[in-house]
């Protein structure tokens, strides 16, 4: 596979920055815009990789920071890599451990050559270097790889960020020059905070160096929806046309019919899952609460408009019951809902974006 022609825009809508395209892996292509499962450590949670085929998942996310820490990613690759580990023979993208290494600030020092931080498990000491992120990701196997980055918190001072800007821009060329492994996408992050000239550095920056597709990162992580949007919809366009954007870890039904509509093309997201898990399921009249007692009688199906699983054999009532009786089919039977619903929803924004009437989604998108 030829890196440099792994995407490509088909279609690009008529009254909105929205795009769909195809992006090329070594697992397989992928349509555009698209949403990710996370599967942090080699499991979409309560799923196995059968039910995401049913349910046409075409890309997984996993977590290099997780599986670094277990089972090892030597392991993985004795193993024969990722994708024999779990039994997925479609596309998978790992991010590079730098949300979940900067998340636990009680657990880490930061300086140029890398981060030094105690493991969530056993408390033992790691050093985590750009290089190293890229060498874990390529003995993982997976089909896209990202770079090793700062995210800030918010709020942050412009002078944090402003450092952190630079940091990242170091270490994302410290990536590039260690990442050797052939048909393994790299993508870049840009960073920068809240700050839209600091945003601006990044993507030229970020750009210049020429990754295979580019993230816009650091945003979902406190500073508000009308924030995010604002910050997504500066960035975007700044980023290079012919290749894939992706928006880390924003993901509600509504936030992606924005953002695609900016032009955002991959998105993830723990939304579907962990909501799944906690009885709140997404349908086309809304969210359901499955806890709530008006349904302990009711016999019809969550979503009678669904042709997922879930809806086609069971009763609301059956549903609450399984919640309420704390049945491990109840997790699965949710989370087989929820990532149906989003991968119907990323269907309906392609045909809309192909006809030209993504606008006309946008105005009924209050579904999140």
């Amino acid at each position: 596979m030829n890196n440099s022609n792994c995407f490509e825009v088909l279609h690009k809508d008529k009254y909105t920055s929205a795009r769909l395209g195809k992006l090329k892996t070594y697992h397989g292509e992928i349509t555009t815009p698209v949403f990710m499962p996370v599967g942090t450590q080699a499991s979409v949670k309560t799923l196995s990789p059968q039910d995401l085929k049913d349910n046409d998942v075409e890309i997984i996310l996993g977590n290099t920071y997780h599986l670094y820490l277990r089972p090892g990613h030597n392991i993985i690759n004795e193993m024969g890599g990722l994708h024999s580990f779990i039994g997925w023979n479609r596309p998978i993208l790992t991010d590079s451990g730098g949300f979940q290494v900067f998340s636990h600030s009680d657990l880490r020092k930061i300086n140029e050559d890398g981060v030094e931080f105690r493991s969530y498990i056993d408390g033992s000491r790691h050093f985590m270097t750009p290089e190293l992120s890229i060498e874990i990701q390529e003995s993982l196997g997976a089909d896209i790889i990202m770079i090793f980055d700062e995210p800030v918190p918010y709020p942050s001072t412009y002078e944090y960020t402003l450092q952190s800007e630079k940091l990242t821009t170091k270490w994302a060329k410290r990536c590039k020059e260690r990442h050797n492994k052939k048909g393994q996408l790299l993508f870049g992050i840009v960073q920068g905070g809240i700050y839209e000239d600091l945003r601006k550095k990044s993507v030229e920056e970020i750009a210049d160096i020429e990754f295979d597709g580019y993230a816009i990162g650091g945003l979902s992580v406190g500073e508000g929806k009308e924030q995010m949007y604002r910050l997504t919809d500066y960035v975007a366009p700044l980023l290079p046309f012919d290749k894939p954007r992706y928006l880390m870890g924003v993901g509600t039904p509504d936030d992606i019919v924005r953002c695609v509509s900016m032009g955002v093309d991959m998105f993830d997201c723990v939304i579907p899952t962990r909501n799944a898990r906690n009885g709140c399921l997404f349908t086309g009249n809304g969210k359901v609460n499955i806890r709530n007692a008006q349904y302990i009688k009711d016999e019809n199906p969550l979503d009678p408009n669904c042709s997922c699983y879930t809806c086609k054999n069971f009763s609301l009532a059956y549903l609450r019951h399984l919640f309420a009786s704390k049945e491990i089919l109840s997790l699965r039977l949710n989370t087989i809902h929820n990532i149906h619903y989003y991968v119907t929803l990323m269907k309906k924004i392609r045909d809309a974006i192909a006809e030209d009437r993504m606008s006309e989604l946008i105005d009924i998108s209050k579904v999140g």
